[in-house]
This record gives C-alpha cells, structure tokens and sequence, in this order.
C-alpha cells in the first residue's frame, strides 16, 4: 500500500477515521514512538500511552491540519515531543525540563505563557522552515538528535549543520518577536 501523501492522510482521517488513523499508525508509529522513548527511556507503558494520546490528538486535529496545510510528519514530531515532556514532567514532577542555551535564548524573547502558545506558535514556525533547515531543526530540538547525528542522518558536514541552526535560531527570534504572542 502506498503511502498517503499529506495533506491527503488529514483528509483520509476525515472521511474515514478508522482507515485513516490505520495508515498514520502505518507510516508514523515508528517515529512517534522513538521519539517518546528518548524523552521517556526504560517507561514503555508509559510511551505506549504517550503514543496512544498522539494519534487521538492526530485525529482530533485531522480538519486544523488540513486547513492550515501542515505537514503531518512535521505535526506529529512536534505532538510527540510536546505529550512526551509534559509526561515526564507529571512523572518527575518537575517544574522544567532543561533546555539547551540556545533554545532558553531564543525563548527569552517571548512573554510568560500560561496558555502554551509559545510552544505552539514555536512549533508552527519551525513546521513552516523551508528544508533541509526544518528537517535539522526537528531532529535537534525535537528528536533530541547531537549535530554529528543529523549530519550522517543529512548527509551534511557538522559545520553545516550547526551553521544552519545557528541561522535558524536567529530567524526564529526575529520572527516570534515580529510575529509577537498576543494574549488577551
């Protein structure tokens, strides 16, 4: 069976869910539970629930993501690693998570957000980059991936891809603070 293409498997879950989220699970479950089990390692049950709350989150914003033409690989990565966190963080009842420095600086910018929509509107902006810049940037913050790592994985030097995150981080800043969160 071919893969469907995006944003036709946000369709195919519209129409007919059951289907749909078969072929998700077909195509996605492999990614969605890797990265659960770095941000949650040696808690299977707990990955298993993770991974079981994303495909319901996947169907639920089956019509958003059709909408708004968000890849759905990209969405799911995102999904993944923001349910994983947030279930480490019930587990280890934690305040935080540790972020890398450069990450810390590029949130600095932002107002405190108590609605979580930072995270989304950081998430969406980095689902838009345009590749291979989207691609190093999920494998980094996301699937939590070192640069040497996503430069084998690219096919890329190391100095690449730093550089690219570099850059990256940078454009960022500039667009959440032009872009700005507006609460109220």
């Amino acid at each position: 069976m071919a893969t469907i293409t995006q944003p036709g498997l946000a369709q195919a879950i519209l129409e007919d869910p059951e289907t749909g989220l078969r072929w998700a699970m077909r195509d996605y479950a492999a990614l969605v539970q890797g990265i659960l089990r770095r941000i949650l390692p040696g808690r299977e049950n707990d990955v298993e629930e993770c991974m079981a709350d994303v495909f319901v989150a996947l169907w639920r914003s089956a019509g958003k993501i059709q909408r708004q033409q968000i890849p759905v690989r990209a969405w799911l990565i995102v999904t993944a690693r923001n349910m994983g966190i947030n279930r480490y963080r019930q587990l280890s009842r934690r305040v935080e998570i540790p972020l890398t420095e450069e990450m810390i600086r590029t949130l600095a910018d932002l107002p405190i957000d108590t609605t979580g929509e930072a995270a989304q509107e950081v998430g969406r902006l980095v689902a838009a980059m345009e590749p291979p810049d989207r691609d190093i940037f999920l494998r980094r913050y996301y699937l939590l991936q070192s640069s040497k790592e996503i430069a084998a994985a690219l096919g890329m030097s190391v100095s690449n891809v730093n550089t690219r995150l570099s850059r990256g981080r940078e454009k960022l800043r500039r667009q959440l603070r032009e872009g700005g969160i507006h609460h109220g």
